[in-house]
């Protein structure tokens, strides 16, 4: 069952959209979250605020754009909200979230089908065929390249026809910084990788990796693992697969229960996070004496 905002007076929900899309891709999102209430953020990477089209012909603004740039740029978007948000975000926008989430941002997060963090070792055969064209050669670093239609068929839109991939390809698809693909499948390489986080983070905010059991970019079982990294924290940390879903699931037909789940997740525990958090600020501040006062009764 769903609610709607004004009945639990939840945050704002803040959208991230992942690489070779554009925040367009969560344009049923928008519209169904708001909908019911609430007031939602979907912004794009740097650079990223324009028409698919003008980034199709112009792409060099993405060039050499790496992870840390991209969680920079929203961490500004979060603190200018007036509370913490619901984050949710797709693909390396789920990656992105939970650095977020580590840094001390928002509510609650929602990771879909993330792009691996550093530690997660097993990446599939699927996933190297998807990263491939671009990390082949190091001089990719610093460039921004786009799917032709058949590798975002294979990527995102494996459970779709022919005829549907293509519509979604039109629509939505566009160049990416190939940086991040570097700086994600060299992470285990690099003990200050862009994309690690804390796995030991008691205080973080309430976390729901969501997978497709269909997904050919992040697979099910590597979301997993980035769950079982979570296993010795604190903090709240859940797992959800959809069994049928492609990695297009904020799309693909079905998207609504995806969706639904994932605010209904979110909203819920934000809404506990944010009074434990403001118990132990309360708690933070009382005075010495006061503590000493209550024993001694």
């Amino acid at each position: 069952m769903t609610t709607k905002a004004s009945d639990s007076a939840a945050p704002d929900v803040v959208l991230i959209h992942g690489l070779w899309v554009t925040a367009l891709s969560w344009e049923h999102w928008i519209e169904r979250y708001r909908g019911r209430g609430y007031n939602v953020v979907a912004k794009g990477w740097p650079g990223m605020d324009v028409g698919v089209e003008e980034l199709r012909r112009d792409p060099s603004a993405l060039a050499g754009m790496g992870v840390t740039e991209i969680v920079d740029h929203f961490e500004n978007i979060v603190r200018k909200l007036d509370r913490p948000p619901i984050l949710i975000g797709h693909s390396f926008g789920g990656l992105i979230v939970q650095i977020l989430l580590d840094r001390g941002l928002g509510a609650a997060g929602v990771s879909i089908d993330p792009a691996p963090v550093k530690g997660v070792l097993k990446l599939p055969l699927s996933t190297l065929r998807v990263s491939f064209p671009a990390l082949r050669n190091p001089a990719n670093v610093h460039k921004a390249s786009a799917l032709t239609p058949e590798q975002f068929h294979y990527a995102f839109t494996n459970t779709l026809s022919d005829d549907e991939a293509a519509a979604v390809y039109e629509r939505y698809e566009v160049p990416g910084p190939d940086r991040v693909l570097f700086q994600a499948g060299l992470a285990n390489f690099n003990p200050h990788a862009a994309t690690k986080v804390n796995f030991h983070n008691n205080t973080r905010a309430p976390l729901l990796l969501i997978a497709g059991g269909k997904d050919h970019v992040a697979p099910a079982s590597q979301t997993k693992e980035n769950f079982g990294l979570y296993s010795k924290s604190k903090a709240v940390t859940d797992f959800k697969e959809f069994a049928d879903r492609s990695h297009f699931t904020i799309g693909e037909p079905g998207w609504e229960k995806v969706a639904d789940y994932a605010l209904d997740w979110a909203t819920a525990h934000a809404a506990a996070y944010e009074k434990e958090s403001a118990d132990r600020s309360h708690a933070s501040r009382r005075p010495a004496h006061a503590d000493a006062h209550t024993e001694s009764r």
